[in-house]
């Protein structure tokens, strides 16, 4: 099962990263103002991961596949690693559609 782990960045903005049942992580957040925000951010993306239409397959320069899955207002909630080929972002994609749901919250801040 997929997990939530909410830390603290060094400037003190809460992020979280989800990862997959074997700990690899699969989406990571901006930085928020407030853990309360942070949490917001996790059940926005519970509810996002369900829709295709919110995943952006992107490339980046260096010619690497990612994807930013966005809220339903357009805000960007989650970005994923860089991956080696398009088959692989696809299976983050995949990834998070499955985990994201039923994910537990690991919070590291408390």
């Amino acid at each position: 099962m997929g997990k939530f782990v909410i830390t603290k960045r060094a400037n003190g903005e809460f992020q979280f990263n989800l990862k997959a049942g074997n700990g690899q992580g699969i989406l990571a957040s901006e930085g928020y103002s407030s853990k309360s925000g942070c949490e917001k951010g996790i059940e926005s993306v519970k509810k996002n991961s369900q829709d295709d239409s919110q995943f952006d397959k992107l490339t980046a320069k260096n010619g690497k596949p990612y994807f930013n899955l966005k809220a339903t207002n357009g805000q960007i909630i989650g970005t994923s690693e860089m991956y080696e080929s398009t088959s692989a972002r696809d299976n983050g994609i995949e990834s998070v559609k499955t985990n994201a749901p039923t994910a537990t919250i690991d919070d590291q801040t408390a």
